[in-house]
Formats: structure tokens, C-alpha cells, sequence
């Protein structure tokens, strides 16, 4: 047994050493059999490429044209691994389903969800595991027109309304956007700030330390915004 003091200082380094080699180690796993056999997984594009197959698979969706039928291809596959190309910060709007707006299939797509689309810890969390460990090359903001989160929080800074429950806490992630658009004198708020809002979350995803923005500084990674319209089916980038 060793008497020196050092040694259980190093005996906890070791331990947490351990622990952390053994997280990453579970986490690699999640890219699957696919990358050891090919040396590359499905989604290692480039953030451009990736955008291009959001826009093209929106045109489809929009035109009634979609691809993606027989979501049961590739389920097997699917069990082993995923591999998400791009992901995308949507609404928790019943109304916007972000696979079937850009005519993905299961697996194409890893989206975080939570009303008013913005990014709070968790869901930075969440960005941050798909950017590190599933090589996610493409962040997109995409909120949606009749946004009522937006909506909300501009009536509540209007009339100093009181939200129950952790509704405030919705309000505050939302009210940057809702003053950025007043500035910007629009005749039509709603529309405006809905735009603002992604901006705002563009903007604090591109300089999310330590991962996100260190990802998109080497160009691996990108982060952009869009506007879906519920009557259309069209994403507008913004």
C-alpha cells in the first residue's frame, strides 16, 4: 500500500480517467458497424451537401412529390446505428413534423423539440452529442408562421400579462426576438419576430462553446435558419 499522498490523487485521476474513456468509448459505439466497415458513415458531407438535401427534399414535400414512403426499408439497419445528416431545432407545433417536411426518412433527421424553437442546456446538450459523436455536419433553426409561442410572449410584454406554471421561463427564451423585431419597425410583428427568433438561435448556436462553435470555426459544421409555412409546406431560409 502506498503511503505516499500523491498516490490516491492519482488513483482518482485514474478512476475518472476511466469513467471518461469509458463514456466516450459507449458513445463511439453508437456510429455502428457501418463506419468500421466502410471507414466513413452515410453522413459525412459537407454542410453545404446537406443543406442542398433539406432544400430539395422540401421542394418534394411541397410539390406533393415526396420520396420517403416504405419507412420499414432499412429498419434493421437502422437497430445497429444511426447516422443523421443534419439537425434541426423545430417547434413543438403539432402542425410541423420536420421529416416529412424535408422528406426524410427515419434515422436522416435529429431533431430537438420544445415550443418557440430555441436552444436552452438541454437541448445544446443535445446538438452537442449530434454534432461530436454522430458527425451531424448541418444545425438548422427552423421555426414556422402562426408561431404561438412567439405569439405569447409578444402579448405578455404588451399587456404584462402572468403566464402559469414555467410558461415565464418560455417568455424570457423567446423576448430577444420580440424586441429585436420592434426595432426593426415591421408592420406585422408576429412574422417578424418569428424571424428574429430564429436569428437570435442561429446566432447563439454558431458561438456555442466548447463543441458547436469550435466545429463551425473548422468548418465541419454549420448552423442556418428557416421559417416552415403551414399553409404551403415551403421552408424559407432566413
Amino acid at each position: 500500500m502506498c503511503n505516499d499522498p500523491r498516490c490516491g490523487h492519482r488513483s482518482h485521476l485514474s478512476r475518472r480517467g476511466l469513467l471518461a474513456a469509458g463514456t466516450a468509448a459507449w458513445l463511439g459505439m453508437q456510429l455502428g458497424p457501418a463506419v468500421a466497415q466502410t471507414g466513413a458513415p452515410p453522413n459525412a458531407i459537407g454542410p453545404d451537401e446537406a443543406l442542398k438535401r433539406l432544400v430539395d427534399g422540401n421542394a418534394r414535400y411541397a410539390a406533393n412529390t415526396a420520396a420517403n414512403k416504405d419507412f420499414s426499408a432499412g429498419r434493421a439497419a437502422r437497430a445497429e446505428s444511426q447516422h443523421p445528416f443534419a439537425a434541426v431545432v423545430s417547434c413543438a407545433d403539432s402542425r410541423v413534423a420536420p421529416e416529412l417536411a424535408f422528406d426524410q426518412g427515419p434515422g436522416e433527421l435529429f431533431v430537438v423539440r420544445v415550443a418557440g424553437n430555441f436552444v436552452n442546456t438541454d437541448g445544446l446538450a443535445s446538438l452537442e452529442y449530434g454534432v461530436k459523436f454522430l458527425g451531424i455536419p448541418l444545425i438548422m433553426v427552423l421555426g414556422h408562421t402562426n408561431c404561438g409561442a412567439v405569439d405569447a410572449t409578444i402579448k405578455v410584454l404588451k399587456d404584462n400579462a402572468e403566464l402559469p406554471g414555467h410558461l415565464p421561463e418560455l417568455v424570457n427564451s423567446i423576448k430577444p426576438a420580440v424586441e429585436a423585431a420592434k426595432k426593426a419597425g415591421s408592420d406585422d410583428l408576429l412574422d417578424r419576430a418569428i424571424i428574429e427568433n430564429v436569428r437570435h438561435n442561429v446566432a447563439e448556436l454558431t458561438k456555442a462553446g466548447p463543441i458547436v462553435s469550435r466545429f463551425v470555426s473548422e468548418g465541419k459544421a454549420k448552423v442556418v435558419g428557416g421559417v416552415y409555412n403551414l399553409a404551403t409546406g415551403k421552408v424559407t431560409l432566413v
